[in-house]
């Protein structure tokens, strides 16, 4: 009886187990947290492995890396850089990848949003059947159209220049270009582009003012996805420039690697050279390819 007048009675039913300590849901769940972590850092050390065996044995003489090729460089040297750039030709190689990726990229930007824009605007007829053959050009392999794609390029006259080259990757990455332009547009609200035609825009205007603005995320993605494959291809600079003068990066890096094999100084500074323009690209726009990439999944 308490002293408001009112009885407290007993809870009926089972008590409440006790727990046991450390058996709580939270708990679980921060071992699973921490498990996940030393799950990724792991993988972590694993990815960058390569990298750190790549600076490492790139800032080294000979005799160092004789004596103790995986530890650090004392003292670190930076001799094989300026070695690699002038035995490599690495300065015309560089100018020739720059102005190759540089100008595919930008007709893929532009060929590949517009086409884009009219494609997930349209929802049956001709745009349906336009995007089934740009999904088609991105799960067939663009070797099936060697053959065909060298001798369309020969008949131009075009091999050994840069728009045989440029030709070629605009041919083969704008499918896979429309597919992420596509996505990430239809999940666009259309009213933007509707408001703007409302007010007197034609298309065009209302997607060069508009709608393109919007698509900045999976423009850097378009960017950075397409220039890592424009400027890392071995094969297809190798078939159309070589010979010419004209060659790249990896091409140029090929034939110094052959040239010096035995001085790996030499031959993993001209690596960490040619890696480094489309590295710094990466870090710039890196930030876009998350966005880019979901909002293409909602579309």
């Amino acid at each position: 009886m308490s002293g408001t007048g009112t009885t407290t009675r007993p809870v009926l039913g089972n008590p409440e187990p006790k727990r046991k300590p450390g058996s709580a849901p939270g708990a679980r769940a921060g071992y699973g947290r921490y498990g996940l972590e030393l799950v990724m850092i792991a993988a972590a050390v694993v990815f960058l492995f390569p990298v750190y065996a790549l600076v490492t044995l790139a800032l080294k003489d000979p005799r160092q890396i004789a004596d103790a090729p995986l530890a650090l460089p004392s003292p670190p040297t930076v001799t094989n850089f300026g070695a690699a750039w002038s035995s490599a030709s690495l300065g015309p190689a560089l100018l020739n990848s720059t102005v190759i990726t540089a100008v595919s990229l930008l007709l893929l930007v532009v060929l590949g949003s517009t086409g884009a824009y009219y494609l997930a605007r349209t929802a049956r007829g001709l745009g349906y059947g336009l995007y089934v053959l740009f999904l088609l050009g991105v799960v067939l392999p663009f070797q099936l159209g060697m053959i065909p794609l060298y001798k369309l390029v020969d008949s131009l006259g075009w091999l050994g220049t840069y728009q045989g080259m440029v030709l070629f990757y605009t041919g083969i990455q704008l499918p896979f270009t429309v597919f992420l332009y596509t996505g990430f547009i239809r999940a666009l609200p259309p009213d933007y582009a509707q408001a703007a035609l409302i007010d007197g825009c034609d298309h065009r205007q209302a997607f060069t003012r508009i709608v393109f603005p919007l698509l900045r995320p999976i423009t850097g993605t378009v960017i950075i996805l397409n220039a890592v494959f424009i400027w890392n291809d071995f094969f297809t600079p190798l078939l159309y420039l070589g010979g010419s003068g004209r060659e790249t990066v990896p091409v140029g890096v090929f034939s110094f690697v052959g040239q010096y094999v035995s001085d790996y100084g030499l031959v993993f500074a001209g690596l960490v050279l040619a890696a480094l323009p489309v590295l710094l690209v990466f870090v710039l726009l890196q930030r876009f390819v998350i966005k880019g990439f979901a909002g293409g999944l909602k579309g």
